[in-house]
């Protein structure tokens, strides 16, 4: 094989590598996960609230003052006000709101 041949390949492979990496960071420019709204069906089911001071207390007896989800195991901080959550993928949390999983 030629040299001339072995730098093309080489210059082919580089280029390719560069190019699968320039698309592979694309993916963590993405926007944002949008945040999650009350009326959401799956907030719905878990009793998701903004201000745990509006929880319903009978529906959900497990609740106690001072539990939020940034003090939940689920919970991953993203900001100084929301988070990651993984009983709600591909949505934010707010530090401040509450669930019935929280733990």
């Amino acid at each position: 094989m030629s040299s001339v041949s072995n730098l093309r390949r080489r210059t082919f492979v580089i280029r390719s590598l560069a190019g699968a990496a320039a698309l592979a960071g694309c993916g963590l420019a993405r926007a944002e996960d949008p945040k999650l709204q009350e009326a959401d069906p799956l907030a719905l089911e878990h009793g998701y609230k903004m201000d745990p001071s509006t929880v319903d207390k009978t529906k959900y007896p497990t609740y106690q003052k001072g539990q939020i989800c940034g003090t939940c195991q689920l919970f991953e901080e993203r900001s100084k006000e929301w988070g990651a959550c993984a009983l709600f993928p591909g949505k934010q949390v707010h530090v401040n709101a509450w669930c019935d999983a929280w733990g």
